[in-house]
């Protein structure tokens, strides 16, 4: 008879969320590798942008709930998710009906790429402190994840929502 240990249970479970939540991902990466027309450019990464205030979210959610280890496929999903913004991003994809881009991503370009990076470098450090299992450490970082994070892309890249 095999002896389950609760860490080998939680590794595997570890495993199964971390694939799942790449699903969406691999999708949207699969088809940001041809050239997109304007339109589908648009759609494609306000899809991708949906999934990471999802993912977004539940890490809020599980990290509140003190579910950390919940916390570490959600985060994941960011660190792949903010690899494909720059490619889903195609000079002359603008379209200020349908998105909230605004044009200085393409005038700033290298700043825009240097704004994905550093949301996939925050994701990773979130996961990576999540992977620890210290929720005290990982609550600080989700605290300041918005600012450092999103914040350097959406407050010089993104039209602000319209206050209602």
């Amino acid at each position: 008879m095999r002896s389950r240990t609760r860490g080998g249970d939680m590794s595997r479970r570890m495993w199964v969320l971390t694939a799942a939540a790449l699903v969406p991902v691999v999708a949207v990466g699969c088809a940001s590798m041809r050239k997109m027309k304007p339109e589908e450019a648009i759609e494609a990464r306000q899809k991708l942008m949906k999934e990471q205030g999802e993912a977004w979210k539940q890490i809020q959610e599980k990290t509140k709930a003190g579910d950390v280890a919940a916390v570490v496929p959600e985060a994941e999903k960011l660190v792949q998710t903010s690899k494909e913004i720059p490619r889903l991003f195609p000079e002359g994809s603008l379209d200020p009906k349908k998105s909230a881009a605004k044009p200085e991503i393409w005038a700033k370009w290298s700043d825009f790429e240097s704004a994905a990076k550093n949301l996939q470098t925050q994701s990773e450090k979130l996961r990576d402190t999540a992977k620890t299992g210290n929720a005290a450490a990982t609550q600080q970082v989700v605290q300041t994840f918005g600012r450092q994070a999103c914040g350097t892309c959406h407050t010089p890249f993104r039209v602000p929502p319209k206050q209602s």
